[in-house]
């Protein structure tokens, strides 16, 4: 037969409710009474109705966690992954149980609002590209706390979010390899559909002009998909005015850059400079080991979490934008003379 409160009580010698409030740390009680309670619910194995006690304060101590499982990228894509873990550790270590659902509506009413109006989480993170002005108004319509995980497109004042300093990343980069000597510097990225996308290419192009080089549209190339950066590049330097650097807008892009300056026979960084954003999972692994714009994904993940359960617990926080410093890791691809990370 399970524990119950009451036998707790019967052990340590106080009235049912003294225990029950201990349980739902909602009075003020001797630290000896209290101590001497959580002992004996050790002692006897004791785990509170976590049901009957979210009836009881209001709350279901669960996060939701939105993402798009139609897209496969997702479960692969290491931003979200490390992102992820961050949060679990978070919520864990404040009480909370993590839940992750579907931003699917195409059946009906969406997960993100079964949640939502049947009460089921306390409060929600939701990726940037899941971020609506009709979810948001639901939300808000709701007092349903969220923060968003990445600058969004839309209701971006509305609305409490964590990201990356992309522009401040970019323009780093561009100002190192500047100083490296490098004159020719492009830039592929995959597509400039994305807040992200566009923040790192105002960054690179204000990296550009601070360091007093000439602007070139044609330095400027959309992968489309990753694998496609070896043919974009080996297209620029077929060009009367072929780059002296690049920086890339992810690992993959640059290794298919790396490959193709090999094949050429282009050294690196003798003749030409290589510089990636995301340190992880591969920049320094490569050959040579890629100078990296780390992005702090697990801080972006931790403080996202943070946020939202202090909002949870003051209403009237109001929204915060949170832009997190990325790093420039110096290595072999870009420095010309000592390296030193």
């Amino acid at each position: 037969m399970s524990v119950t409160i009451k036998d707790i009580a019967k052990r340590v010698g106080v009235a049912p409710s003294t225990v029950s409030r201990v349980v739902n740390g909602s009075a003020s009680i001797s630290e000896e009474t209290k101590s001497r309670i959580l002992q004996v619910m050790e002692e006897m194995n004791y785990h509170p109705n976590s049901l009957a006690r979210n009836l009881v304060n209001g709350s279901t101590f669960c996060i939701g966690l939105i993402m798009d499982a139609r897209d496969e990228g997702t479960f692969s894509n290491t931003f979200f992954n490390r992102s992820v873990y961050a949060i679990e550790k978070v919520t864990q270590a404040n009480g909370y149980n993590l839940l992750i659902a579907n931003d699917d509506s195409s059946m009906g009413v969406s997960a993100v609002e079964k949640l939502v109006l049947e009460k089921k989480a306390d409060g929600l993170i939701l990726p940037s590209n899941c971020v609506r002005t009709g979810l948001v108004e639901m939300l808000l319509r709701n007092e349903c706390p969220f923060v968003v995980l990445g600058e969004p497109a839309v209701m971006k004042k509305e609305a409490c979010w964590v990201d990356a300093n992309n522009e401040e990343g970019a323009k780093e980069a561009v100002l190192h390899l500047a100083g490296e000597g490098f004159e020719r510097i492009a830039f592929l990225l995959e597509n400039r559909n994305t807040v992200f996308a566009e923040k790192r290419l105002a960054g690179y192009l204000e990296g550009i002009r601070t360091a007093g080089l000439e602007e070139n549209t044609d330095f400027i190339r959309e992968c489309g998909q990753p694998e496609q950066g070896g043919s974009i590049t080996e297209h620029m330097l077929e060009g009367k005015k072929r780059p002296d650097a690049f920086l890339c807008s992810n690992n993959v892009i640059a290794y298919h850059v790396l490959q193709t300056l090999k094949r050429k026979n282009i050294s690196v960084p003798g003749e030409t400079g290589v510089v990636t954003f995301d340190n992880y999972p591969f920049a320094q692994y490569m050959d040579p080991p890629l100078t990296a714009v780390d992005v702090d994904t697990f801080g972006i993940g931790e403080q996202a979490a943070f946020q939202l359960i202090h909002k949870i617990k003051r209403a009237d926080s109001g929204n915060q934008q949170t832009l997190i410093s990325t790093r420039l890791l110096i290595r072999e691809s870009s420095r010309r003379g000592e390296v030193n990370e």
